[in-house]
């Protein structure tokens, strides 16, 4: 089941984004989070009039998905930017697709322009995941983080949603 968050999910989400921090250069945080720091993104995101999504499984959170401000300068009000994060136990079910889908069908309904991702290289997985969605590589960026001791590039992706 796909559906919105809620402050109820916050300790599974975060508990998912924290093995991330600790164990992969997928993201460039470096401090684990608690759960109130994503019960404020999460209200942020959705205030904001953009979705954050939870994909559930047998009662549990697996995984999430959420859009965002690209950038709150006015000028860039329909980019929006998104990400994936599913459980490092699921692989290969879906859950990523069933979590886009559902995203970008709202960015679609909220006139959203162009959609944004931005991924830590090299990501296979998040490459293809975006590809999908018919995102094109638009930007590469050689050594711009810094983390477990090794300098890392980022890749940009887009793709444009509504004329």
């Amino acid at each position: 089941m796909i559906r919105e968050a809620t402050d109820k999910d916050a300790e599974a989400i975060t508990a998912i984004y924290n093995y991330y921090i600790q164990n992969t250069v997928i993201t460039f945080e470096e401090d684990s989070l608690d759960p109130s720091d994503f019960i404020e993104r999460i209200r942020k995101v959705q205030e904001s009039g953009y979705s954050w999504l939870v994909a559930e499984e047998n009662g549990e959170v697996i995984g999430y998905a959420y859009s965002s401000k690209w950038n709150d300068r006015t000028a860039y009000i329909n980019t929006a930017e998104v990400s994936v994060y599913l459980s490092h136990h699921i692989k290969s079910r879906g859950w990523g697709t069933k979590l886009y889908d559902e995203l970008f069908s709202s960015l679609r309904n909220k006139s959203i322009h162009i959609v944004i991702g931005g991924i830590t290289l090299p990501n296979p997985a998040s490459v293809a995941i975006h590809e999908k969605f018919g995102m094109e590589k638009v930007a590469h960026f050689k050594e711009v983080g810094y983390k477990f001791g090794e300098w890392l590039d980022v890749g940009y992706w887009q793709v444009q949603l509504n004329t």
